[in-house]
């Protein structure tokens, strides 16, 4: 048998909205892509969940929330209608939501009202995914990476599976469908960091289009080389970090201690970028022990060439696949994740990866709330 679902994600890059409608085995735990959508974030939208994060007040949370869940219904009935797939055809919708705050171990928190989505959508809605690992003892992240095990390990091999989100986080899986031996953690910052100087020299500019500012800039290495050493990357897996720590602030003293240099705005996004791909190269390096394992990116990071040749270069002789080459688009991948994690939730299945997140054992993810 199988079950038709959506997944809806709504990432730390705040890039917009990730829709996917996805068929799930409900024997053997596959997952097939039927439809994909992705609605951007206005500037308007972007910047409200910015200010939420850093000063929202109670009635600014709850608006927030309540609008999000609303922003996310549209962005299902919209798939839906692309599909041309009935809302009373779906099992259910998997909603990760919009994290404004997520503190490792402590609290992680998601906005995007699920009861709003089931009443308008009129499908039962599987929400708040996170908060059960973290009551566990977890981290509450990352989560994708049973799905990457279950889903998108190599059938003989070993392989890693890199996203470059807002974060970026990588999962290591010695062979599809084997948990044993998986783990997966947090890096550091994929394009949070890249993004905010990209927004603060450009305005005008949601993220560094092709990676050309980079292209143009060089990183400022004694920087470079000072931001690396930030405690985070020392620490062993498993672990997790945000926009917290690597976010707008951490990106206006990254820019701010450029210029003081004497380096210009495009040598900001260049160390920004250097940042992100040695982060994530040596975090490779440092956990893993296959010297040829390929890694597989996807995310809104594999789009940028600039960041994906520097992390090519590396992370060699490890080839470096992006993750549509060998299965669908890698924007949809986190949603589909998602889709597959509310399917374990409704079939009283474990949902994260102890390995991954430091949990005290399996658990079951998430909230149900009613069609």
């Amino acid at each position: 048998m199988t079950t038709l679902a959506v997944g809806v994600m709504s990432g730390t890059s705040l890039d917009g909205i990730s829709t996917a409608l996805v068929r799930l085995d409900d024997g053997k735990g596959g997952a097939e892509l039927v439809a994909f959508r992705q609605e951007p974030y206005s500037a308007a939208e972007r910047g409200s969940i910015i200010d939420t994060m850093a000063r929202g007040s109670p009635k600014d949370v709850a608006f927030l929330h309540v609008a999000l869940g609303e922003r996310f219904a549209g962005a299902v009935l919209a798939l839906l209608a692309q599909a041309r797939v009935a809302p009373r055809d779906l099992s259910f919708i998997a909603s990760h939501g919009q994290t404004i705050w997520h503190e490792p171990g402590r609290a992680t928190f998601q906005l995007g009202d699920a009861a709003v989505l089931a009443e308008r959508v009129g499908v039962r809605v599987v929400s708040d995914f996170r908060a059960r690992d973290v009551a566990a003892g977890g981290q509450g992240a990352p989560l994708v990476p049973l799905a990457d095990v279950m889903l998108f390990g190599h059938e003989q091999r070993g392989r890693w599976l890199l996203n470059i989100g807002g974060m970026a986080n990588v999962t290591w899986v010695p062979r599809r469908g084997v948990p044993d031996g998986a783990f997966a953690f947090d890096t550091g910052p994929g394009v949070a960091v890249i993004d905010a100087v990209t927004r603060r020299v450009d305005p005008d500019a949601t993220f560094d289009a092709g990676g050309e500012r980079a292209r143009r800039g060089r990183p400022v290495a004694k920087l470079l080389d000072e931001l690396l050493a930030d405690p985070y990357f020392d620490q062993p897996p498993p672990k997790s970090t945000g926009r917290e720590r690597f976010g707008i602030e951490y990106a206006d003293k990254l820019l701010a201690r450029v210029r003081k240099a004497g380096g210009s705005d495009n040598d900001a996004v260049a160390t920004a970028t250097a940042l992100t791909a040695e982060s994530i190269g040596r975090a490779i390096a440092r956990w893993g022990t296959d010297d040829n394992a390929e890694v597989v990116i996807s995310g809104g990071g594999a789009k940028n060439p600039a960041l994906v040749e520097r992390l090519a270069a590396k992370i060699q002789p490890r080839p470096v696949v992006l993750f549509e080459q060998i299965f669908f688009n890698g924007e949809a991948k986190e949603a589909v994740a998602f889709a597959f994690l509310g399917h374990q939730t409704v079939m009283g299945k474990a949902g994260n990866l102890p390995a991954a997140t430091g949990a005290r054992g399996p658990r079951i993810l998430g909230h149900i709330t009613p069609a």
